[in-house]
């Protein structure tokens, strides 16, 4: 319990510190984006580091800094987002729920830094969401980070995929590197406040290059979703510590 207060209490401070700051100067219009990634890795880095869980990264040479790609991963924990921004090095978007923008601060900070927000009840406006992801992409360095299960597992097995972060990827015409992330499950289940210790694993794998993307996206997005579903699975379904 001890832990989890000091996890709240650091991440609370630092949002507070650092999220008027954010929306300040997006107000401003200030456009670096690189200025908000750095922001943003300082703030999930000290929650990291408050909750005592480290982070291991596997195959960060899959991920390169000045070519656009769509990292896709799977979500057993909020501990997932954590992880993937605070050891990606690249500039990076998360695309985020527009449930997310009700949460005080973070959600204006979170659109003030330039995520991505998609209206998931909204059918149109998420499809034109991703589009407006798509363009991005293609005209900035960095990836756009999605976990297409959509939401939170709630047994930490790898759910169905959603057909978003395809449709991204093959729209947009760049590589899609699928990510496994592992150990975070029993740090923070869905549904508890709890926080216990475990060490993360991130894997970036192997990328789907963009011809492979544009030719299986050209038959429909079905193809590439599944071969980055198995992709992941086989790590996933591999791991003592990825709750399965």
């Amino acid at each position: 319990m001890i832990r989890t207060l000091w996890t709240f209490a650091v991440g609370l401070a630092a949002l507070a510190w650092w999220g008027p700051i954010v929306i300040w100067e997006a107000r401003r219009g200030r456009k670096d984006g690189d200025w908000y990634v750095a922001v943003t890795r300082r703030w999930v880095r000290s929650v990291i580091w408050a909750s005592g869980c480290p982070v291991r990264v596997h195959g960060r040479e899959h991920v390169h800094p000045d070519v656009p790609q769509v990292i896709a991963a799977n979500h057993i924990s909020w501990f997932d987002v954590f992880a993937l921004a605070a050891v990606i090095e690249e500039p990076y978007h998360f695309v985020a729920k527009k449930e997310l923008l009700k949460i005080p601060l973070f959600g204006q900070a979170l659109v003030g830094a330039g995520h991505i927000i998609i209206d998931r009840s909204n059918r149109e406006r998420a499809i034109e969401s991703l589009r407006e992801a798509g363009e991005k992409v293609r005209h900035s360095r960095g990836a756009v980070v999605i976990f297409p299960e959509g939401t939170r597992s709630r047994d930490g097995r790898l759910s169905p995929f959603k057909k978003g972060a395809f449709m991204l990827a093959a729209e947009s015409r760049v590589a899609i590197v699928p990510t496994a992330v592992t150990g975070s499950f029993e740090i923070m289940r869905k549904g508890s406040w709890r926080i216990s210790p475990r060490t993360i694993h991130v894997h970036f794998l192997e990328p789907i290059p963009p011809e492979t993307v544009t030719e299986l996206g050209a038959a429909g997005v079905e193809p590439l979703m599944e071969l980055v579903r198995a992709r992941i699975a086989a790590v996933v379904e591999g791991e003592p510590d990825a709750g399965v």
